[in-house]
């Protein structure tokens, strides 16, 4: 009778473990046909010379990668990149985290309105940001170039002079998405016992220590997240501004990785080595996810 109950309980078992796979199974598929395919797929072109308009695909192996490797261009690609990300990581990390602590703890009046001025931005589409700045920084009537001649000077060619145009696409994609950073840190940190605060300053600590020794520690869960979607901007968002405003001018000064990716594929039709480079670029995202596991172990993380 024993046995007979035990054998029960474990078909019971199974098929409570089977019923929820049926449940996760819609996902489950959704997710391997456009996520897990996808790369698969990406992966094997990337070993293939083809240029999407034959019907024949040829096998060369790594030699997608070698080119890529060798192409002067792919680490001009690279090395914008990391200066969109730096830039990225100063104006949509270091700003809002310091804004917020601001408007979260030290200002009383105006909060709500200063809220919804910097949150605004984040409202609009990356296009809008683009066509807005391409008329502020226009170099013959744009306002930026009447302040400029206001104090006896020319304005730089900024979309078409190197060093200038990372800068001014990296200020277009910020603007757009610093208001949505501003509220997720100014969320954690309203969240912030009073009492701490209230207790420390009773010990004489400055603004500026309450923030780096309770502040930070108590938010940095939330400052890990707005850090990684903060290097995704500057990998992946800042496409639009480019595509729309330089095309990667002058001369790949405006380039990074994913609009490289986008030029091998759609304007030179070697799309070898477009998946090639976005292999590279899905290593460089899982070096940062890799990255994102080891600092979770050194955050604050509240019971």
């Amino acid at each position: 009778m024993k046995n007979e109950q035990t054998i029960q309980l474990e078909i019971f078992k199974k098929k409570k473990k089977l019923e929820k796979l049926l449940y996760l199974l819609p996902a489950i598929v959704i997710f391997c046909v456009f996520m897990v395919w996808p790369i698969i797929y990406n992966v094997y072109l990337s070993t293939m010379e083809w240029n999407m308009v034959s019907p024949v695909k040829t096998f060369v192996g790594a030699d997608n990668y070698v080119g890529v490797f060798q192409d002067t261009g792919f680490w001009k690609a690279l090395g914008n990149t990391g200066i969109y990300v730096a830039l990225m990581m100063g104006m949509c990390f270091v700003v809002p985290y310091f804004f917020s602590y601001i408007m979260g703890k030290l200002i009383t009046k105006g909060n709500k309105g200063y809220r919804a001025l910097m949150f605004f931005p984040s409202l609009l589409s990356l296009a809008v940001a683009a066509i807005v700045f391409m008329w502020l920084f226009n170099s013959v009537s744009g306002p930026v170039a009447e302040i400029f001649r206001a104090f006896g000077h020319e304005s730089p060619q900024w979309f078409t002079t190197p060093g200038y145009v990372i800068l001014v696409l990296s200020i277009t994609t910020a603007w757009r998405c610093f208001g949505y950073n501003l509220i997720v840190f100014l969320a954690a940190i309203v969240e912030v016992p009073i009492e701490l605060l209230e207790a420390a300053k009773l010990e004489g600590a400055s603004n500026w220590k309450i923030f780096w020794k309770i502040v930070v520690p108590l938010t940095s869960p939330t400052a890990l997240y707005v850090f990684i979607i903060t290097f995704v901007m500057g990998l992946q968002y800042v496409f639009t501004p480019i595509q729309m405003i330089t095309k990667g001018g002058p001369n790949m000064a405006s380039t990074n990785l994913v609009y490289l990716i986008y030029q091998y594929g759609f304007q030179f039709f070697q799309t070898g080595r477009a998946a090639a480079v976005a292999i590279i670029s899905l290593i460089i995202f899982l070096l940062v996810l890799y990255l994102q596991k080891r600092l979770e172990k050194r955050v604050h993380y509240e019971n």
